[in-house]
Parts: structure tokens; sequence; C-alpha cells
């Protein structure tokens, strides 16, 4: 195992000649060679800004590939920006939670989301076109030293030092910065290997943003140390256009989010996704009706698969030939599961359901400048996820919901997951919703759910009734244009709260205004009387 850009290194030095990146956006092919020179031209450049982090936020290409390797040559900790949900806001909350300046960003990017420039905000067009000839010579020179003398060059990282800050997702309270190491990613790494068995001619489609953990090590690190051929695309939102990429360029490997994926089906035609050996699922709920229409009109069984951003991610994945439905698979080699109970902390036996704790070399090193988070946290080497599980007798994890996505109703816990789960089964195809819980005077707390189309709330809940018990039953409904969505594509559940909440509150008020305005007619009238 060996820090990550010095396995880059390695891995570009035996694959010199063979295409590192397959750029849609440039239209450009860069070998494993050329890859080595442009990360060493951009390490260059790098080192002149002040030691420690560097913010990077460009959109998945050749650019940000380079951007992330040249960074961690030069000696910088790149800390990954989500320009998806305020690219401004989160560049000034990433500089000062993490207290630093300079951010590698693109000119193109921010003209495109119309985005203001932040003080400190370098574009990287800017750093490639200011290469001169004595630094592409002085680059290519290095590249081609035998790899003991190029390590000697360049930045002598640990296993153990920072390799990235990444943020978590933000969907139920602030982000926190997630402080991962060379040892956590590459474990990962060696870990999925391990269990899925790549081959060096496969092709990935790069379409996960390096912001999100996912994307960062299954669509970055893992490809690159195996010296796959890498085929970034900015934007997994177009649909059509990643389905032509993955058709043109023969893509085997595609990873993706349950909402990526839906999108690449409905704009799919037989025979567009034959290229692809494994397709694989994770940061959120796989739907059992997407599972079966890859299956039904493409042929592809869909790897469910589980993670989070502080185990690098990757814990659990369903495998080929070991495909438990509705599991999340069995733990990933080197990666320890407990199930214990909510409330003593014991370990649990096999089929009771309880909070889940991983332990391996791919946990966190903490949140940068939390130790009072981070040791609540992780205990005896224990991370404990938040999320609600059970372990069956086969060995396979099944995901139940998120702890904070429970209520206690009548003195019961409900999980939301549940229901919308349910839910989700009853509702017409392309229907969204997110059941939250929402505060309740008389009862404690009552369940709502977000749609955002019109729906027959009478027959809905008539159904549910028969498949739930009383209590878990929703007793609101609030209907918007779109639910809010994370970059992953994962609904945001804490704005959507707050959104449910907010119509509740207006809905409410609305009820009270003509009774107020009658009282105001009799206190007025009764003050005029004799």
């Amino acid at each position: 195992m060996l820090p990550l850009h010095l396995m880059f290194i390695s891995t570009a030095k035996k694959y010199s000649g063979k295409i590192a990146i397959a750029d849609r956006n440039m239209r450009k092919n860069i070998t494993y060679g050329r890859a080595l020179i442009g990360a060493l031209l951009l390490a260059r450049k790098f080192r002149r800004y002040e030691n420690g982090y560097l913010g990077i936020m460009i959109p998945n290409s050749s650019g940000s590939i380079l951007a992330i390797i040249g960074a961690l040559i030069a000696g910088k900790v790149p800390v990954m920006i989500n320009y998806s949900t305020g690219a401004a806001e989160n560049s000034e909350f990433a500089q000062q939670k993490c207290n630093f300046h300079t951010i590698i960003t693109s000119r193109a990017l921010l003209e495109k989301l119309e985005c203001r420039l932040v003080p400190g905000m370098v574009f990287i067009e800017d750093l490639v076109a200011s290469v001169t000839i004595f630094e592409k010579i002085l680059a290519a020179i290095k590249s081609h030293l035998p790899g003991f003398l190029l390590n000697s060059l360049v930045h002598k990282a640990e296993l153990d030092d920072t390799a990235v800050i990444l943020f978590t997702s933000g969907s139920e309270k602030a982000p926190k910065a997630v402080n991962l190491s060379h040892r956590n990613i590459a474990s990962n790494v060696l870990s999925a290997h391990q269990c899925l068995h790549f081959s060096n001619d496969d092709i990935m489609l790069c379409n996960l943003p390096y912001f999100h953990v996912f994307g960062f090590m299954a669509n970055l690190w893992l490809p690159l140390s195996l010296g796959l051929k890498l085929v970034p695309y900015a934007n997994p939102l177009d649909f059509k256009t990643i389905v032509r990429i993955i058709r043109e360029e023969e893509v085997s490997l595609m990873w993706g989010t349950p909402f990526f994926l839906r999108g690449y089906l409905k704009q799919s035609r037989k025979g567009d996704l034959k290229s692809l050996r494994t397709v694989a699922a994770g940061a959120d709920k796989l739907p059992a009706q997407l599972r079966e229409a890859y299956q039904k009109e493409h042929g592809i069984e869909v790897l469910e698969g589980y993670g989070v951003t502080e185990t690098s991610p990757l814990v659990s994945v369903n495998l080929p030939g070991a495909n438990k439905h509705g599991s999340i698979g069995r733990p990933v080699p080197g990666v320890q599961v407990r199930i214990v109970d909510i409330d003593t902390q014991e370990e649990l036996p096999t089929g009771e359901e309880g909070k889940i704790l991983v332990k391996g070399e791919l946990v966190m090193k903490g949140y940068l400048d939390d130790i009072e988070e981070t040791a609540l946290k992780i205990k005896d080497g224990w991370y404990e996820t938040g999320d609600m599980g059970m372990l069956d007798e086969d060995g396979y994890l099944w995901h139940k919901g998120r702890l904070k996505r429970f209520a206690k109703i009548g003195g019961e816990m409900v999980s939301l997951v549940q229901v919308e789960s349910v839910l989700e089964s009853l509702l017409k195809e392309g229907i969204e919703c997110c059941v939250v819980e929402i505060p309740d005077a008389r009862k404690g707390a009552m369940i709502a759910v977000a749609v955002d189309s019109e729906i027959n709330e009478k027959e809905i809940s008539k159904q549910l009734s028969a498949k739930l018990p009383a209590i878990a039953i929703p007793r609101k409904y609030q209907v918007f244009e779109t639910l809010p969505k994370m970059g992953s594509g994962k609904i945001d559940f804490r704005s959507t709260t707050e959104m449910v909440k907010e119509a509740l509150r207006k809905e409410s008020a609305d009820k009270q205004k003509p009774v107020n305005k009658h009282n105001n007619k009799k206190a007025q009238k009764k003050n005029h009387e004799p």
C-alpha cells in the first residue's frame, strides 16, 4: 500500500502508453504518461501557494483529475468543494472551516453557474496557459526518471497523512469536514478490487462528482490505481449524453446513485448499455422497481452497496452471483461490522435490528478540528454510522434507515425510511416522495409526506393501512413542484423537512384568519353596545 500520489506514479510508469483519461468535455485522450507530466506541471504551479490545504472546485474532467493528483504531489491537501448547491457560499464555508485561502477552480464553471468570484479563487485555465516550454521539458524529463528517483522529488507522504478533506452532505444538519488519510482511501480501493475483481481492460464512467466520497474513491483513485481507462463527464444529470458516452466509449463499469441510474434507464434504448458488465448503486436505497427494470430491459444485475463519507466510503456490497436483493451486501474484505443496541450498546445477535458500527482501515482520521464530535463517533476504533440495520444468517447487511430518521410516536419508534419504502411501492412511476417527522403538541411527533405530484391521499392512506401499523400512517401530505436534491441526486431531507414545516405553518395560519376576523367583529360590536 502506497500514498495515493505515489500509487498513481507507479501506475502511470507501468502503463505509460495506455489511455488514462478520455475527456469527453475536451474531446481529448490523455495517456498515463501524459497525465503524469500534466500532474507534475500543476504540482510545480501549486507549490507557490501557502502550505496546507488547497481548495479544488472543478467538475469531473482531466483538469480536476490532474489538479487533485498535482496537489498531493506538491504536498497540499485537496479540499473538495461542492459547486452544485451554492458554489460561492460553499467556497467561503470551506475556507473558514479549514483556514485556507486558495481555491483552484474553472472560469467556465463560474460563468455557467453565474457564480461570483470569491477572494482566493485561481482559474485552472490561467495556470495551464502560463506553463512555459522550459516547465514542459522539465516535467517530461522528471516523468521518465526511474520510480525511486521520481518519488524522491515529490512530496514524501506517510500513509496516515491526510489525503483529502471532504464534507458530509448536510442533508440532516450542517456539513462536517471529514479528514481522510491515504491509508483510508487506499485500503478501500484494495477492498473493492478484492471483491469485484476489476480487469485492466475495464473502462470506467466517471460521472460521480469528486466532491462526493463515492466519486472520489470509486471514480478517481480506484481506476487510477489499477490502470483503467477513465471517462469523466462533468454533468451526471445530462442523462441523454451519458447514455451516448456509455455506448460510444464501450464503458464496462458504472457506479451511480438510484436517482442517476433511473435517469440513464429512461434515456436508454435496447443495446445502449450492452458494454456494461458491472453496475453498482449506492448513496441511497435502491428501489426494487429500478433494479428489476435494469434486469428486464438490459439484462443488467444492479449491485447495491453501502458506505458513508467517514468510511472512505465502501463498507459492504452485493456481488455478481451473490446478490441478495434488498440487502446492501456483505462487508468487503478488511471491514468489520457490528450491530448494537441503541441504548445499551451491547452487540445484538443475528437478525436483530440496531445501530451499525464499522471498524477497519477505512475509518476516517476524524472530523477536522472537532475532537468532541470525533470522540462521540469513534470508540475503540469502531465508527458509529448513525444508521440502523441488521445482519442476517448469511452475513448480509440490511439497512433499516438513519437513526435520525426514526420518529417516536405513542412511545413507539417508527422508521420513516420504512414508511417511505412502502409509500414508493404504491405511488405511480416517477413520483418522488420524502417522509419527514413534524413536532406535534399532543403526540410528540407526527409523520408527514412531501411529494412532487398530486396524489389521491385518501386512497393512498387506505392502502398504507393494510401494510403499516396505525401509528406509522402519515397524517399530512404536502405537494411541491420539486423536492430539493443534494449533489448526488439524493433528496435533501433537512431542506424538505423545513419546507413541510413552513407549509404546515402557513396552512394553520390561513385557517386561523377567518376565525380571528369573526372574533374581532364580535368584540367591536360588544364595545359599541350601551
